[in-house]
């Protein structure tokens, strides 16, 4: 993985390979390359490093009107020029998403048979197989070369191909990663995602799992199970597709700020509805699915949705639940988290417990994705494209969705009066430019030279500050571990000494307290203290407790959680952007994680 885009028409390829690569960027990689025909033979660019840097070694007037293009997240093999895509062995040259699991096997099948490897890559043995079945065919049918390495071939992948011999098609194969195909007139293109070519054509046709296409200049075949099939054309909303970083200086602060006309757009989509054609009453059962962030969304709506629920709702990181015994059935909702909606080992256990008969339900940002199109009911999270590799206000969108499913759940307990919560979440938009306007400078600079934090809280508070340790772990590398407050004298409070830097959050009545005696525990011991509040709760606290102090407004406990991620957000910004980090491209990272 991690970006593919391809291009056949009338026009020159390359400028609209380079502009599809760079509208992949925010999707996170560490070399880019494409391929194109000139005078009849392929050739091959590609470096280590940024889009810029693969410019510089491309000559755009080139007149070709073929090429396939690539940014790669290194999976197997080390970043170099050599492991970078694309890739050529013999007539076929591909990029390719996703992952090979028997490569090994078959390289060494191909071996045997004279092929010879440059790379570490799974995608180069991806590449001299396809050659392999491409020489030994009587056809050269592109379309039973296809189904035989379906037969073949264990893994997860999106291939795009060039054949050597074939001057005027592009040729694209998909197993369990996403691969769409732009519809223009006398030219189409290919992409991982829309946003390659949205600026191009609003048309685009999924491929779904086991199927081929042949892109022409004019023409686009669908075919399935040797049989040509109708894909429908999907109509995508520009609107859905970011403007750009505006007057921001990086992505991810633009998104942290979009956060309060984001709430505006949903209390305008679903407040008054409330889902009220969703119910949730008639299942004994809940299991909530997602990784990274989306994971802590679902942590969040379980707090939520259990505090009005009468039975208990689960949380499972899709990665081990996907392996793990799982006990479902046909009164069990499971609920898949995803920015993306691609995200590989959350759509391999939505296929996994549709098998057993469950209902899905898919929280999800990106319209039209692999995960909204085989849910039963998708709740789209309408935050808009995301560019940051960090996901800021998807996370938002998402635990919104979940207070209001829990909302749901109160009102048809007879718990909640929905009249009288409606002035919270009108309000919301506004509290949160307040807690955006707040200066954070005094508490980034205790921070920013840290090579390691601690972030405490209890209850629900405990899963808000889980995110905002992955957010200044993603962002500014900064070794942090979120733990609850009752936890550390159980073992990590050894970790504590003169000036370690630790970060309370304090929004919980329940456990308000608590956590108060918890935070007393590390000052006692040196810690430097930084305390999020929220101002109900700022009543005559111990100032010997805490050396800064953030206080954020209060709201009703369905949407507080809201509100206390902004500040951990911007404090991880504001840290990284100190540090010179690399902020919307961290390191190592990936926006769409379509391998498992």
């Amino acid at each position: 993985m991690c970006g593919i885009v391809g291009y056949v028409g009338k026009k020159n390829a390359i400028p609209y390979l380079i502009q599809g690569l760079r509208k992949l960027e925010y999707r996170g990689y560490d070399s880019a390359g494409i391929a194109y025909l000139d005078n009849n033979k392929i050739e091959i660019k590609k470096t280590v490093g940024r889009i810029s840097d693969l410019e510089k070694i491309v000559n755009i007037n080139i007149p070709t009107n073929i090429g396939i293009g690539h940014t790669r997240w290194a999976t197997h093999g080390k970043v170099n020029n050599t492991n970078s895509h694309p890739h050529q062995v013999g007539d076929i040259t591909i990029v390719h998403n996703g992952i090979l699991e028997n490569y090994q096997e078959l390289k060494n099948e191909l071996l045997k048979l004279g092929y010879k490897f440059k790379t570490e890559t799974d995608t180069e043995v991806l590449c001299a197989y396809i050659d392999y079945e491409y020489k030994n065919s009587s056809t050269k049918d592109m379309v039973e070369i296809f189904n035989n390495c379906f037969k073949v071939f264990k893994g997860s992948y999106a291939v795009t191909i060039m054949v050597a011999s074939i001057s005027d098609k592009i040729f694209v194969m998909k197993k369990d990663n996403p691969l769409v195909i732009g519809i223009g007139e006398s030219e189409n293109y290919i992409a991982s995602d829309v946003s390659a070519f949205i600026s191009n054509t609003c048309k685009f046709i999924y491929l779904e799992d086991m199927q081929i296409g042949i892109v022409s200049s004019s023409d686009v075949s669908i075919y399935q199970e040797n049989k040509l099939i109708n894909n429908d054309i999907k109509t995508i909303n520009i609107d859905d597709v970011g403007n750009g970083k505006e007057e921001y200086e990086h992505y991810m602060l633009k998104e942290i700020y979009e956060q309060s006309n984001l709430i505006e757009k949903l209390n305008s989509i679903y407040l008054n509805s409330n889902l009220d054609d969703f119910d949730i009453s008639k299942y004994t059962s809940i299991h909530i699915i997602g990784c990274g962030t989306a994971y802590h969304a679902g942590l969040i709506g379980k707090y939520l949705m259990e505090k009005y629920n009468d039975f208990e709702i689960n949380v499972y990181i899709a990665s081990e639940y996907r392996y793990q015994k799982i006990f479902v059935n046909d009164k069990t909702l499971v609920i898949a988290v995803s920015q993306s909606g691609e995200t590989a080992d959350t759509l391999a256990c939505l296929k996994r417990v549709k098998k057993c008969g469950c209902d899905t339900l898919g929280i999800v940002n990106v319209k039209n994705s692999t995960i909204a199109r085989i849910v039963d009911r998708v709740i789209y999270t309408m935050a808009g494209q995301e560019i940051a590799v960090a996901s800021t206000k998807a996370y938002t969108s998402q635990i919104y969705i979940f207070s209001l499913l829990a909302l749901k759940i109160g009102i048809s307990k007879g718990v909640i009066n929905k009249e009288d919560i409606t002035s919270y979440y009108n309000e919301l938009p506004q509290l949160i430019n307040n807690v955006l306007n707040i200066n954070y400078d005094r508490v980034v600079k205790k921070i920013f030279n840290n090579e390691y934090l601690f972030y405490l809280g209890r209850n629900i508070d405990y899963v808000s500050v889980m995110e905002g340790s992955l957010k200044i772990k993603e962002i500014s590398y900064i070794h942090s571990e979120a733990y609850q407050g009752g936890e550390l004298k159980h073992g990590t409070i050894s970790l504590i000494e003169k000036d370690s830097c630790v970060i309370s959050l304090v929004s919980n009545e329940e456990t308000s307290a608590k956590i108060i005696s918890n935070i007393k525990e590390v000052k006692a011991r040196g810690a430097y203290v930084i305390l999020i509040i929220k101002d109900s709760l700022n009543i005559n606290i111990d100032i010997n407790c805490y050396d800064q102090m953030i206080i954020i407004p209060s709201v009703h406990e369905l949407i507080q959680p809201i509100l206390n991620i902004i500040p951990l957000q911007l404090i991880a910004y504001y840290v990284a952007k100190k540090r010179g980090c690399d902020i919307d491209k961290p390191r190592n990272l990936a926006k769409s994680v379509t391998v498992e």
